[in-house]
C-alpha cells in the first residue's frame, strides 16, 4: 500500500501542471517559424492582423482570412486557393506560450471522412 501511495503522489502533481497560455500577446504581430522541405530546414515569416494572416516563404506570399473562436484558437482559410486541398479551412490552437514565442497545433477544421485525423505541431517566434 505504501508503494502505491508513493507512486500516486507524483502523478497527482503532474496532473496539476498547466502550460502557460497568454494568447492575447500573439493575436497580432510579425512572426518567424521554421519548417522542413525535403529534409532541408527553412525559415518563413508571417504577419497577423485581427482578421488576416499573410505568409512569406520560399519567395512566395500567401494570404488567409482568420476568424478567432476564442483567445487561443482560430480558423484560417486561404483567400485565393489554387486547388481543392487549399480550399479546406485549418483549425489553429495555441497550446503554450513564452515571452516571445508560442507552440501551436493545427489540423483540418472539418474532418475528412476518408482520411485519418492528422494533428501537426509547430512553434512561432514573435519578432515585432
Amino acid at each position: 500500500m505504501r508503494k502505491l501511495t508513493l507512486l500516486l503522489i507524483p502523478l497527482l502533481f503532474l496532473n496539476c501542471y498547466r502550460a502557460e497560455r497568454n494568447c492575447n500577446s500573439f493575436k497580432t504581430g510579425t512572426f518567424e517559424f521554421t519548417y522542413m522541405v525535403d529534409g532541408i530546414e527553412k525559415t518563413g515569416t508571417f504577419v497577423r492582423t485581427a482578421d488576416l494572416n499573410i505568409d512569406y516563404y520560399d519567395n512566395k506570399v500567401d494570404s488567409a482570412s482568420i476568424r478567432w473562436i476564442n483567445d487561443c484558437e482560430f480558423i484560417q482559410k486561404k483567400i485565393n486557393p489554387i486547388n481543392k486541398s487549399e480550399e479546406k479551412a485549418i483549425h489553429m490552437k495555441i497550446v503554450s506560450t513564452t515571452d516571445d514565442s508560442y507552440t501551436f497545433e493545427y489540423q483540418l477544421a472539418v474532418k475528412d471522412a476518408y482520411k485519418q485525423k492528422r494533428v501537426e505541431k509547430g512553434t512561432a517566434r514573435k519578432i515585432k
